[in-house]
């Protein structure tokens, strides 16, 4: 019934301005807002859009909200490092000291957590060859 509906998916912040700024300047996405609409459309690679809008009672999601595919990465750790990002430590995971899992069980790609400026949760991880 939906399978060839156009889709979207979307979170909440605390605080918009500081949205804008965290994805714009820090994380270099592509930002679009629409004129009456007290929103954000990060605009993503593959023609992807995701709505980030203000709540007043903004909670942090506990899970991540955006996953970020990239090539390399420890070199987008480190980038991310240098722009004043800090990486997520969970005790349950054997992360290294950059703070990317690798290998976690023989399953999955290796990946690293981040929050944006509202606590939202979001990755970096390298795709690995099947």
């Amino acid at each position: 019934m939906l399978g060839d509906s156009k889709s979207f998916g979307s979170f909440s912040v605390d605080r918009l301005d500081t949205a804008r700024d965290f994805y714009a300047d820090t994380l270099g996405l592509r930002v679009a807002e629409e004129e009456g609409m007290d929103a954000l459309f990060l605009k993503l690679a593959g023609d992807r859009d995701v709505l980030v809008y203000p709540k007043d009672d903004h909670v942090p999601a506990t899970f991540t909200v955006l996953n970020f595919v990239v090539d390399d990465v420890e070199r987008t750790v480190d980038d991310l490092v240098a722009r004043g990002v800090t990486m997520e430590r969970y005790e349950q995971f054997p992360q290294d000291d950059r703070g990317i899992l690798r290998d976690h069980a023989g399953e999955g790609p290796p990946i690293a957590w981040f929050k944006d400026p509202a606590g939202n949760v979001l990755s970096v991880l390298q795709e690995t060859p099947r």
